[in-house]
């Protein structure tokens, strides 16, 4: 006789993991944005195209934001326990970082448009597939966006690769063997899996690796006038910064040329993510975006006004003023800059409602809504870093950089300035003569 007790049964799809198993799962997946994150910053100021500049940081935004919501639903899984380790997760985490150590800005693309983004993109929806739709539902959410901002973020990898790698048949090359390897390598590690074991196998050697570097010039897009100063009131006090027609050219060329910001943000968030942790990270991936987002403001209106990009100067002195310096000094100057010119903002807000100038005044208001939150992104985050670091104090931070930028502007010749002149003066003739036709 069969004394057995007897259930009911509980054998179900559902049941496939409990939360410890996802949390473990998840902790994998943020570990591998956070990477990607940082690599697309620190790479920003090495690419030149402007559209790829400034499309880039939207990605590594939209990744930052995934990666902040995986990182609280561990917390969730997990509470109390806060803690994030690597744990058995380094080799795979490991390769993801390696992504930074392309041998060109195209092959730094191509590795995350053949590679590690279909990576996460298939591993997010496999884990859509199999994870329980009940008890975790909070998951799902913000997975089916990911998985949908992947697509989107591949194919326009796709096409910024190419652009990139097209007329230089060596660099191609270079870039293909470089993503084979980055996939033979992904392969030997299981791929990104839902396995808590993963093979702890050595590095590996990754053809046409090349160890990244900050760009300490940045790469600038040939189409655009090329200048160290792009407007004649940097280098000249007796030039007005201008109202009516000179203040819309004025304020449109400023925007555009945050292209420096874009570089800078980027910058400082691959030099201090290890140092002062996610939520920095998070903060300054918000950062970067924004000023690629105004970056892009000030070139939609010129374009918009009908200007060619090669009558449009892009200007490198602010960001070649920290050539070389702790990166502590690329943080300073964003603060230094985001603090100095908030309270013009309104003021050029008014002026642009007068000349009834919608689009300008339309981007300066948000403009303004976003630097006055960068000011304190500035402020606290330098203020995080100063505390370990004697004898330094955020006033003496910001005078610093103002000495490095009039170092720098003092360095302006004749030529440079004449040369200044002549191309402002070309954009206000030709806004003129628009007018008058």
């Amino acid at each position: 006789m069969d004394t057995k007790p007897k259930y009911l049964p509980g054998q179900h799809p559902r049941a496939q993991w409990m939360r410890m198993d996802a949390a473990g799962i998840l902790k994998r997946f943020f570990f591998l944005e956070r990477a990607l994150v940082i690599a697309q910053s620190g790479w920003l100021a090495g690419i030149a195209p402007v559209h790829i500049k400034t499309g880039l940081p939207e990605f590594s935004w939209q990744d930052a934001e995934t990666a902040t919501d995986l990182r609280e639903r561990i917390f969730e899984l997990r509470f109390p326990s806060r803690l994030m380790e690597l744990d058995k997760d380094a080799p795979l985490v490991g390769l993801f970082e390696e992504a930074i150590n392309a041998p060109s800005s195209g092959a730094f693309l191509l590795g995350l448009q053949r590679v590690f983004k279909p990576a996460l993109r298939d591993a997010y929806a496999a884990y859509l597939e199999n994870t329980d739709a009940i008890a975790d539902g909070p998951t799902l959410r913000f997975l089916r966006l990911a998985h949908r901002e992947k697509n989107e973020q591949i194919e326009q990898l796709g096409i910024w690769a190419a652009e990139l790698l097209s007329g230089d048949p060596a660099a191609a090359e270079a870039a293909e063997r470089w993503a084979a390897g980055l996939q033979t390598a992904l392969d030997a590690l299981g791929g990104v899996s839902f396995e808590p074991e993963i093979p702890q196998i050595p590095a590996p050697q990754l053809p046409e690796r090349k160890p990244f570097g900050l760009a300490q010039d940045p790469a600038r897009d040939e189409r655009f006038h090329q200048v160290r100063f792009y407007w004649p009131d940097i280098v000249d006090p007796n030039f007005a910064y201008g109202e009516g027609i000179g203040l819309q050219l004025r304020s449109a060329i400023s925007h555009f040329n945050e292209v420096w910001a874009v570089e800078t943000a980027g910058a400082i968030l691959h030099a201090f993510a290890g140092e002062l942790g996610w939520e920095f990270i998070h903060d300054a991936a918000h950062w970067t975006y924004d000023e690629a987002r105004h970056t892009q403001m000030g070139l939609n209106r010129l374009m918009h006004w009908g200007f060619e990009p090669e009558e449009i100067p892009l200007g490198d002195y602010i960001y070649q003023s920290a050539h070389g310096e702790d990166p502590i000094y690329r943080l300073g100057m964003l603060f230094f800059f985001e603090t100095k010119n908030i309270g013009r903002k309104n003021v050029r807000i008014k002026a642009f409602t007068e000349y009834e100038d919608e689009v300008s005044r339309h981007d300066m208001d948000y403009d303004w809504a976003d630097e006055t939150i960068h000011a304190s992104y500035g402020a606290h985050w330098l203020g995080e870093l100063l505390k370990n670091r004697a004898g330094e104090d955020v006033d003496k931070v910001r005078a610093y950089c103002g000495e490095l930028v009039a170092r720098i502007v003092a360095t302006c010749t004749d030529e440079e300035r004449a040369a200044i002149h002549a191309i402002a003066e070309k954009l206000m003739a030709k806004a003129h003569s628009s007018l008058a036709q």
